[in-house]
């Protein structure tokens, strides 16, 4: 993993992380949000897996169905946050558009990416917190924002 800051105004972080081969783009994301102390972020990213893990929330299960992804694909789109858990550390939440070989494409939470040949992310942190709480009704962890907009 290559990272390099961009841009710092204002409370304002721009990075730029590459993954090479053989990164797993979760746990890659997950280490750089803890070591930064993220605590509010936005996550864009586009390059190509030889293997992933997708996952859909079934709403009536109130689980996550894994769809594994044996294949190479291209990562057409991704986009995703990053929040404070419950627990006040850094969560990643992604979601992932893969285009196959055929032109079809399969989309859902990004549970697991293998990147080959790169992953090209662009991450910009905003100075605010967001937390994520507990939702009754789905028993997921979701961002929650107090007080007056």
């Amino acid at each position: 993993m290559q990272t390099k800051k961009l841009a710092e105004a204002n409370g304002l972080r721009t990075f730029a992380i590459i993954l090479e081969t053989g990164d797993e783009a979760m746990a890659s994301l997950q280490a750089f949000a803890a070591r930064e102390g993220l605590s509010a972020a936005h996550i864009s990213a586009i390059g190509a897996f030889r293997e992933a893990v997708i996952s859909y929330f079934d709403w009536e299960r109130k689980a996550y169905d894994k769809i594994p992804v044996r294949e190479q694909v291209e990562v057409a789109s991704l986009s995703g946050d990053v929040a404070l858990d419950p627990q006040d550390k850094p969560a990643i939440h992604v979601h992932v558009v893969l285009g196959r070989r055929d032109g079809s494409a399969l989309a859902g939470h990004l549970t697991e990416g293998h990147v080959r040949p790169t992953l090209e992310i662009i991450l910009t942190e905003t100075p605010a917190h967001l937390h994520k709480r507990v939702d009754a009704e789905s028993g997921l962890a979701l961002i929650r924002i107090d007080g007056p907009g």
